[in-house]
């Protein structure tokens, strides 16, 4: 029996794949450098490592990635501020079905806790949520499974308890190490084979995992 959601938030509840991505071409664009979507989508899902890494194959060994994203969240954060935050279609529907039904709900992302707490108040979800954890309350990021462990740890509930809602490849890798049932609603990139495989349902949205749900 499913008593508890696990969310990701970037890219499944909040549409900032997209900013993230112009975010860096503004960035970059002030360097005199340039990015491709294709690119862009070799990141999505990485460990902050393997971003890293992808920046310098492409742009060299000296370049400033810390500081780069740095100014890309100050980028997204004012975007954010001025324009609100844009949620993925079907979250609220869904939020509320979960809350009606008394399911327990949790975010657990990469991102830190000051970040996590703007965006969820902006958006207007939090009273949405049980509890949430982030990249700074744990040791090793996904694709380790740690956060989604401790996800379960804190709702009280068995792996087998519980579903986690996915967008990314390192998401799903997370979710598969730690032995809970991953649906994976992609955003600008589809998992490859082998990461699809891994999930328990794909969907185009979060209007089919609250349809879903209703059948349970």
């Amino acid at each position: 029996m499913i008593k508890a959601i696990i969310f990701d938030m970037d890219g499944l509840m909040i549409d900032s794949e997209r900013v993230t991505f112009e975010g860096y071409q503004y960035i970059l664009g002030k360097m005199n450098l340039t990015m491709d979507e294709e690119f862009y989508k070799t990141l999505l899902g990485k460990p902050l490592k393997g971003i890293y890494q992808r920046f310098y194959d492409v742009y060299g060994n000296d370049f400033p990635i810390e500081s780069v994203i740095k100014d890309v969240h100050q980028y997204m954060a004012e975007r954010f501020e001025n324009e609100g935050v844009p949620v993925k279609k079907g979250l609220l529907p869904l939020l509320k079905y979960l809350k009606e039904q008394q399911y327990k709900t949790i975010v657990a992302t990469s991102s830190n806790r000051d970040r996590v707490d703007t965006i969820l108040e902006s958006a207007d979800i939090v009273q949405y949520f049980d509890d949430s954890i982030c990249g700074d309350e744990v040791t090793k990021g996904k694709p380790d499974p740690e956060v989604f462990l401790k996800s379960c740890q804190k709702l009280g509930v068995n792996v087998d308890e519980a579903i986690v809602l996915e967008d990314s490849e390192a998401g799903i890798q997370a979710s598969a190490s730690a032995g809970i049932k991953v649906i994976c609603i992609p955003d600008m990139k589809q998992p490859e084979k082998e990461f699809a495989d891994k999930t328990y349902k794909i969907f185009e949205d979060l209007d089919q995992v609250k349809e879903y749900l209703e059948t349970l």
